[in-house]
């Protein structure tokens, strides 16, 4: 039986594999589960008690060896074998480059109307996306009867334990009260965000959108202050030559309030399919901050007023790539937002 052992020993240590699948039949051969030590443990039962401890160290002596020469085997195929540079590789050429994702359009857009308010001192503001009656709609000053109030303008969530809507807000403006119930004049503040309006999605209106909405409060502002600020927005957004007009409107939180058009960055002004034929753009809605809203965030119309803006960036960000459709910002379609810039 010794002799048997030792020679199964000498047969490991002389064996010399010329590929892995060698390997493979060595390990199987000598330290699988059917191999030849498992055969040589199952024999060890029916030995005398005296022969035992004997036969038991050659077995182990036998597997220390297989062991190691199968360690041995492995580690020279890991080096030798898979590493090999395959004939006609070139080491020394650069590899292949990993493809940077773009910047968001609408990203893009959001961060160049912020840095263009931030020269001139506005310091950016955020709020609640879920909003209540309060800061929503009756501290900007809406009427009870009010259409955004319906159901068919706003998506309404619930009421809160005293009766008052809860709802996802439909426009940025409710940071305007945030920040006034909290801060004393003078302010310059923007307010970026998502909004939500229960509206039809097609080319030019979507359920929801980002808004920029902007407001200067302090003593002696005026109409023309706002003009002012909106002229110098529109030529940094859309260039020197860009001209405004603004169009008497209404909206409950200003008064007087206006429509702001500028001059289409596409045609030049001449007209085209973009602006009707009219040469103009509307981008945005603005005025001054009724007093209604001072008095109700606790500020004395008769020592301060202002003015506020508000702008869709999609609106903005449709002008400026010259986008058609809407829904493209928002359909996560890789063709379409890789065309936009990596490095801003």
């Amino acid at each position: 039986m010794q002799d048997r052992i030792n020679r199964i020993i000498e047969e490991v240590e002389q064996f010399r594999p010329s590929d892995r699948e060698q390997v493979e039949a060595f390990r199987v051969k000598y330290l699988g589960r059917k191999g030849i030590l498992a055969d040589l443990f199952a024999e060890m039962k029916t030995l005398q008690a005296d022969q035992k401890k004997a036969f038991g160290q050659l077995v182990n002596h036998l597997k220390t060896v297989a062991e190691a020469r199968l360690e041995e085997f492995n580690s020279h195929f890991e080096s030798d074998g898979d590493n090999r540079i395959p004939d006609g590789m070139d080491l020394s050429l650069p590899g292949y480059p990993l493809a940077k994702g773009s910047r968001h359009p609408v990203s893009l857009t959001r961060k160049k109307i912020l840095d263009i308010f931030q020269r001139i001192g506005f310091v950016v503001a955020d709020g609640p996306e879920i909003e209540d009656d309060w800061h929503n709609f009756t501290a900007l000053n809406f009427p009870e009867n009010h259409p955004a109030r319906d159901m068919q303008d706003t998506f309404f969530i619930r009421q809160d334990e005293g009766g008052n809507s809860i709802a996802l807000r439909t426009h940025t403006s409710s940071v305007q009260i945030r920040v006034l119930e909290h801060t004393r004049p003078p302010v310059r503040i923007l307010a970026p965000g998502r909004v939500y309006r229960n509206e039809a999605i097609s080319a030019r209106a979507h359920c929801f959108f980002h808004q920029v909405e902007g407001f200067h409060i302090d003593k002696n502002v005026s109409f023309a202050d706002m003009k002012q600020t909106l002229l110098y927005f529109a030529r940094e957004m859309f260039g020197s030559e860009a001209g405004i007009r603004l169009r008497p409107s209404y909206f409950p939180f200003t008064e007087p309030s206006a429509e702001m058009d500028v001059s289409c960055n596409i045609c030049g002004g001449k007209g085209c399919n973009v602006c009707k034929h009219t040469g103009w753009l509307e981008i945005m809605g603005c005025g001054m901050v009724d007093p209604n809203v001072l008095q109700n965030c606790g500020i004395s119309p008769d020592e301060f007023s202002g003015y506020a803006f508000g702008m869709g960036i999609e609106r903005i960000a449709m002008l400026l790539y010259n986008v058609k459709d809407l829904r493209l910002f928002s359909e996560n379609d890789v063709r379409f937002l890789s065309q936009f810039s990596r490095e801003q």
